[in-house]
């Protein structure tokens, strides 16, 4: 198959290249930082993942707030002219989305059919999927994927929070009630690898473990991988102080499930979250 990338040379996109190529994929990166793709890079391939996108880990000012929503915004609607002037058009497109198109919705379970919720992420995922979804008038498929908090130790969430649980001072944040959809690295190629061949993906997918797990249940599973303490508590007001409007994504959550890949027959590879952090960590699971 022949496939675009956007964000080819970030975390995700690094690792979904290299699956694609090992199985014998022809893979192109296509940058959205020098303006529009052209059709002529798009032509003839069978499908276009786009990840590229402004960091969301970050001080929202109102500057970033900009920049982030700007990016899949506007950066999406360019990517999907390229695609209906393409000839011939890709035949699918899979975007990437987040789980934080839910909002902060407590122990409610969400699945692809929920409605999104409220607030700064929850908005930039709703016009980020709308403009992704045009594709579709087009005659193009198109997924998009709802990704939580991915496992890696590279990069990522993960690889913050590893320094502090190194050195014993880890715990659960502003409370650990809030529910934390995790995921491993591989899963997640693997949802989008099936995304790209799956003739039935379409519409959203959760990217996100079967079983969403609180923070406090997710500290004390990181703790024990790495053989520490994870009982130090970090409040809300600490992560506020120090993120501003970004500390929602670390103080609230979603209890998001991947009701469509199952139903679509996806396996997961790392269902059990003790299992997936000793893999990404590389240490015998206790």
């Amino acid at each position: 198959m022949r496939i675009a990338i956007t964000g080819a040379s970030g975390l995700i996109g690094g690792r979904l290249s290299a699956a694609l190529r090992a199985r014998g994929d022809e893979v192109t990166g296509i940058s959205l930082r020098q303006g529009p793709p052209s059709p002529e890079a798009l032509a003839g391939c069978d499908a276009v993942v786009h990840l590229a996108g402004e960091p969301v880990a970050q001080r929202w000012t109102k500057d970033a707030r900009e920049r982030i929503r700007s990016s899949r915004v506007e950066g999406t609607r360019a990517l999907v002219e390229a695609i209906a002037a393409a000839d011939p058009q890709p035949r699918a497109l899979v975007s990437a989305s987040a789980a934080g198109y839910y909002g902060s919705r407590g122990d409610e379970r969400l699945d692809e059919d929920s409605p999104p919720g409220e607030g700064f992420l929850s908005d930039a995922c709703v016009a980020w999927e709308r403009e992704a979804n045009a594709a579709a008038e087009s005659g193009v498929r198109v997924v998009t994927v709802r990704t939580g908090v991915v496992l890696d130790k590279a990069g990522g969430a993960l690889q913050k929070m590893l320094p502090p649980f190194k050195l014993g001072i880890g715990g659960p944040v502003a409370g650990g009630r809030q529910y934390l959809p995790w995921i491993h690295i591989d899963d997640l190629v693997g949802i989008y690898t099936a995304a790209i061949d799956g003739d039935a993906w379409s519409g959203p997918v959760n990217a996100t473990a079967p079983e969403p797990v609180t923070n406090a249940v997710f500290s004390k599973a990181l703790g024990r991988a790495l053989h520490r303490p994870a009982f130090a508590p970090v409040p809300a007001l600490a992560i506020r102080a120090l993120y501003g409007d970004m500390a929602e994504i670390v103080t609230e959550g979603q209890r998001a499930v991947p009701k469509r890949p199952l139903e679509l027959g996806y396996t997961f590879t790392h269902a059990d979250l003790d299992e997936a952090l000793a893999d990404v960590l590389r240490v015998s699971p206790s």
